[in-house]
């Protein structure tokens, strides 16, 4: 099994991005999870026609710390899993614990097992690293990491920051860089300096660019519909793109997990 953690900046598209690469898997027949790890809990919405989960932790506290594993685990498109671990009451708690929490919960719940995963996904919160939104990263979560970025200037700073956390934790035997991904923006200069600066972002870390993804209202028009791209427009150049992107991700060199 591969378990992929994908960071990035908040508002960068991530959850999009997320959503298709794991659209793409289950096209191809993989059995796929996806774990929202934002207290939103937005993360899976493209994959059940923007139904929203009930979150983890959630019914954690409903339950007096347990509840069942198909109340928070449930498939949404192409029988893809999805589960949401949601945060504490606005106000109260620390986000990220709740983030730990919740991937506790599926370990100890047998979730992958459970669902037949061949690959599993963490979407997690933008640019925080610190605390329970760097448990992706660590041993028995993630084996991979995936960083997002566009050309511009705090995108590419936020990358970094990102990419700086998960070498520290590599180097405890944690989840391993995988490389980065573009995100275009249609800067000044054209997407040429956009990914110019992306590689040169991807080369500082000994890292690869695995993919660059257009800006396209194609993506923008599926969401207003409650859908990926590769749900509303599979014959569309933006699910090309994405489908390429995912081939390109489990092609990188570890991985395997528990």
């Amino acid at each position: 099994m591969r378990r992929i953690a994908v960071y990035g900046k908040g508002g960068i598209g991530k959850s999009t991005t997320v959503s298709c690469l794991s659209a793409a898997y289950a096209e191809a027949g993989l059995g796929v999870m996806q774990i929202g790890c934002d207290p939103k809990a937005d993360s899976t919405a493209l994959l059940r026609s923007g139904a929203p989960l009930p979150t983890i932790l959630e019914r954690l506290r409903q339950g007096g710390g347990t509840c069942p594993l198909g109340e928070v685990v449930q498939t949404g498109w192409k029988g893809i899993a999805l589960a949401e671990a949601g945060g504490p009451e606005p106000g109260s708690g620390c986000a990220g614990r709740g983030v730990a929490l919740a991937l506790e919960y599926l370990e100890r719940a047998g979730a992958y097992r459970t669902f037949a995963t061949d690959v599993a996904f963490y979407d997690v919160l933008g640019d925080v690293v610190c605390g329970g939104f760097a448990m992706p990263m660590r041993r028995g979560f993630a084996d991979s990491v995936c960083v997002l970025t566009s050309g511009e200037r705090m995108s590419l700073y936020a990358a970094a920051n990102i990419a700086m956390a998960v070498r520290k934790h590599q180097d405890r035997g944690n989840a391993a860089l995988a490389g980065f991904v573009l995100i275009r923006r249609g800067l000044a200069g054209g997407e040429r300096d956009e990914e110019r600066e992306a590689e040169r972002l991807a080369g500082d870390f000994g890292s690869r660019l695995l993919g660059a993804l257009d800006w396209s209202p194609e993506v923008q028009k599926a969401e207003r519909l409650g859908k990926t791209v590769m749900e509303a427009f599979p014959g569309g150049a933006m699910a090309g793109q994405y489908r390429r992107l995912a081939k390109a991700l489990l092609e990188v060199p570890g991985g395997g997990g528990q």
